[in-house]
């Protein structure tokens, strides 16, 4: 979620909750109990759910979270082979139980947790099972990540749609579903795509405006509009047949301003603050890294309330943070996931991260994660790399997304005042030097994930000035530069998009009705047909050539509306028998053609003589000794193999 410019706005939004007419569907509407009621005469204790619903019988014994009523002074009790209750903790009001269970030895069963109170007692069934043999592998700058919008990409299940439809509300829930996602793998691995993230799966309860699904009101149910828990895992058990992965976001900062944790939380501490009266969230990220700052400076970022509405769980609250920790731990057990993208990172404490990834990498050494931190500074986003000490911590975090990069991106193709200008010392691609020449913070330059626009970003082709052209030349720098490149949903088909929700329009061909359809070739306008062939000739030559996705890179000649650089496995080398692949990137955003001389010596090209135009077709070569100019037409990306 993204904060800049928008906290005010979004805080409306929020607040404006209420239910869409949908028949839930599957086991997550099946399974649900009726609400508990409280009752003035003394009656049997009541539970209506329990977290997590089920569990492993090989992983950390678990907490369980109790709600219901009638619960004080309850007592837990279990006949079972190899479970039992280690203690149990009641809430004030009789609403919540803490039931902390013991596996020792236990095997696949389903018990009976028997509570026991003044009005009488009832059995709570629950269920261990053996864990799944999902892989669970990760991604890595071998990979190119797609982010899909659930609610904004295909409907597979009209039967989940709202009724009446809410299509023409730019805000509403638009009828994609896990279904929809399913059915159009081939066409995203053509792409060139091996990594699908998608936005939030949890329940919002049908709010209104919360489509996106950041706005949670249930964290252990998939929303019914997005489909059931078995058609999350069908989808990724899909993925995982064509050797594709699957990215769960994670929002462990908050929850929805209707959760029923907000009115009636689990423990008076389990928010930092109230509804009534707590902090503000601010992005005041320089204080959070600051030695020298105070407390008092950086407890908005960290305690803040997201928009003013979104109660901000209280991670330090040990119960908080095994809930979360949890949770986690359950959808990738639940689905197979293989990564998770971690929303509103820096606004968690760095403790928590270390908890949490210490727990994940024991349980799943393969598992990656990437997270937002929605800043143009590098220093700033290094700062919650995983992989280096500060203040203490390290957060574990595999690799945050390369927003740095992505602001120069912008700035190089579209200069213009305002406050998503970065600054950097020069202008236009010189810029993009400025921000990379900071890899040297991060622990792992080399895992960064670049991107040029997400669901919170104005589209690419929509920023001032800039032509398809440009974006053209955009997606040859993503598929290039050093890191994992990420991609937004319809980017590659050069949709055009300004602020939310103007950048969330549907997919066009995904929704019954629709009057084009851009997943088939014929359906295709020229425009998108261009921009999308494009984009899928550079990920499959990626695909192809290692050293576009795991070679170092060397910049070797960049200024305003000129970046040319080399990726190869061997910066020392250069080229001659034995030393792998080079390849030499040229890119000239200018409208005009543009001569560069290059001086190959002491560079990563020493000794290269021979240049082979692999993608481009526009520019031309000389080489003389070590000396080489590249005549560059306008608006052009090439990529050569030299030798």
């Amino acid at each position: 979620m993204k904060g800049s410019g928008r906290l005010l706005a979004l805080a409306a939004l929020l607040l404006a909750s209420g239910g869409s007419a949908i028949a839930a569907t599957g086991p997550s509407a099946v399974d649900t109990p009726p609400a508990c009621v409280e009752a003035q005469t003394a009656t049997p204790p009541c539970v209506d759910k329990v977290d997590p619903p089920d569990w492993w019988i090989d992983l950390p014994s678990p907490m369980l979270l109790f709600h219901g009523t009638h619960l004080a002074g309850a007592k837990f009790s279990i006949s079972s082979q190899g479970v039992s209750i280690s203690s149990s903790q009641i809430s004030a009001n009789g609403h919540y139980a803490f039931v902390w269970l013991s596996l020792k030895g236990a095997g696949p069963q389903s018990i009976h947790i028997r509570v026991t109170a003044s009005g009488g007692s009832i059995s709570v069934p629950f269920r261990f099972d053996r864990r799944t043999s999902a892989p669970h592998a990760g991604f890595s700058a071998t990979d190119v990540m797609y982010l899909i919008m659930t609610d904004r990409f295909a409907d597979g299940d009209p039967s989940n749609d709202p009724q009446p439809s809410e299509r023409d509300l730019p805000r509403g829930w638009h009828g994609g579903d896990f279904r929809g996602i399913g059915q159009h793998l081939d066409y995203l691995q053509q792409l060139g795509v091996t990594t699908l993230w998608t936005t939030p799966v949890y329940d919002n309860d049908g709010g209104r405006q919360a489509y996106h699904g950041y706005s949670a009101t249930d964290l252990y149910r998939t929303d019914p509009h997005f489909g059931t828990m078995g058609d999350l895992r069908q989808l990724s058990d899909d993925l995982h047949r064509r050797g594709m992965k699957l990215v769960l976001d994670t929002v462990p900062n908050h929850v929805g301003a209707a959760h029923p944790w907000a009115t009636d939380p689990p423990t008076p501490d389990w928010f930092h603050g109230t509804r009534a009266d707590h902090r503000i969230a601010s992005e005041r990220f320089q204080a959070v890294i600051d030695p020298h700052a105070t407390r008092e400076q950086w407890r908005d970022v960290t305690e803040g309330w997201f928009a003013n509405v979104l109660p901000d769980l209280n991670q330090e609250n040990p119960r908080v943070r095994q809930y979360l920790i949890q949770n986690v731990i359950w959808w990738i057990e639940s689905t197979g996931a293989d990564g998770l993208r971690y929303d509103t990172f820096p606004y968690v404490g760095r403790a928590f991260w270390q908890d949490l990834d210490r727990e994940l990498h024991g349980l799943y050494p393969g598992l990656t994660t990437v997270g937002e931190i929605f800043n143009p500074n590098p220093v700033i986003t290094s700062y919650f790399a995983g992989g280096v000490v500060h203040a203490g911590v390290d957060t574990g975090l595999s690799t945050p997304f390369d927003f740095p990069t992505y602001f120069a991106l912008q700035n190089a193709f579209s200069p213009h005042d305002g406050a998503t200008a970065v600054a950097t010392p020069h202008d236009g691609m010189a810029g993009l030097e400025d921000i990379l020449r900071d890899d040297w913070l991060y622990p792992h330059p080399e895992r960064l994930a670049i991107f040029l626009g997400n669901h919170d970003t104005v589209r690419f082709l929509s920023q001032p000035g800039v032509s398809v052209a440009d974006l053209k030349l955009a997606f040859a720098l993503l598929a290039t530069l050093r890191g994992m490149p990420q991609i937004y949903s319809g980017d590659e088909i050069a949709m055009r998009g300004g602020e939310d929700p103007d950048n969330r329009h549907d997919f066009p061909g995904g929704f019954p009705g629709d009057a084009a359809n851009a997943f088939s070739a014929a359906g295709r306008t020229p425009e998108q047909a261009d921009v999308h062939d494009w984009v899928a000739s550079l990920l499959q030559f990626r695909q192809h050539h290692p050293a576009l996705a795991t070679g170092a890179q060397q910049d070797i000649f960049f200024d305003e509306s000129a970046f040319i650089f080399v990726r190869t496995s061997d910066l020392q080398k250069g080229c001659g028998v034995g030393r792998g692949e080079h390849y030499l990137i040229a890119v000239n955003s200018s409208d005009q053609p543009r001569e560069v001389k290059l001086d190959l010596d002491h560079t990563a090209l020493e000794g290269c003589r021979g240049f082979t135009g692999d993608i481009g077709s526009s520019s031309v070569l000389h080489a003389t000794g070590s000396e080489l100019t590249l005549s560059l037409a306008a608006k052009q990306a090439e990529i050569f193999a030299a030798r």
